[in-house]
Order: C-alpha cells, then structure tokens, then sequence
C-alpha cells in the first residue's frame, strides 16, 4: 500500500471496525500528536486507549475518507465521522442522538506506518447544531 492507501486503510478499516489488534501494523511505537508546535508521544497503546475512549461514546462511529492529498511523508485527508452518542463526553450527558463530523487528519507515515497525527474536528459546529451546547 502507498501512504494514501495506509492511512485510508487506518481509518475506514481499522478504526471504523475497532480493530484494536491492527492498530500496530499501522501506528508506530514512535508515534506523537501533534498540538501546535508540541509533539506527544503515544504510540500504539495511546492510540489505542484513544479508539477505546471515543467508541465508548460512540459505540457504532465509523469514518469515511472523502478526499486525500500527498506530499512527501504527509498525507492530508479530509473525513465524515458518524456515529450515535451514547457514552458520556466532555461532560456532556449520553443523548442518544446520530451525529456526523466532519475533519482534517494530517499524518506523517514512514516505513508504511504512522508516526506523527495531528489534525482538527469540527466539534463545536456539530455539538452547536445538535443543541447539545449553546452559542458563547
């Protein structure tokens, strides 16, 4: 698989399925998120308790990558994650409501894994249109 194809897989697979043995195949030991500047390792085993905590919420979640951009080690995908809430999140009671977010993830991939992840959610409109949160 080339980056784009692994990264694809990472996703709509192995997250959507909540493969939590494959996810070694496909994030490295190695791999940090990226906030900003700063990077924070995780690894395998943080990225894992990461899928464990948003299935929790989100029992039934999956991902669909609608549109991928390469260069270099980076690949830049643009997502639709949906998933019905039923886990509490954020202080936010289970409201048993179907939600769709949508998002960039940008991820660095070397040797055919993920090393680096950063990317960003658009929580807020989605919480905001569901009445979930009020406006600020």
């Amino acid at each position: 698989m080339d980056k784009k194809e692994t990264v694809k897989y990472f996703y709509e697979v192995v997250v959507t399925n909540h493969l939590l043995e494959e996810v070694g195949r496909y994030v490295s030991e190695d791999c940090v998120i990226k906030n900003g500047e700063e990077l924070i390792h995780i690894g395998t085993e943080g990225m894992r308790d990461h899928l464990i905590a948003v299935k929790n919420t989100y029992p039934d979640y999956s991902m669909k990558i609608i549109r991928q951009y390469c260069e270099g080690d980076y690949v830049i995908s643009e997502f639709i994650m949906e998933g019905t809430h039923k886990g509490e999140w954020l202080g936010i009671n289970p409201t048993g409501k179907r939600l769709t977010f949508t998002g960039v993830d940008i991820d660095k991939v070397l040797d055919g894994k993920i090393v680096e992840h950063g990317g960003a959610v658009n929580t807020f409109e989605t919480l905001f249109e569901a009445g979930m949160i009020g406006a600020i």
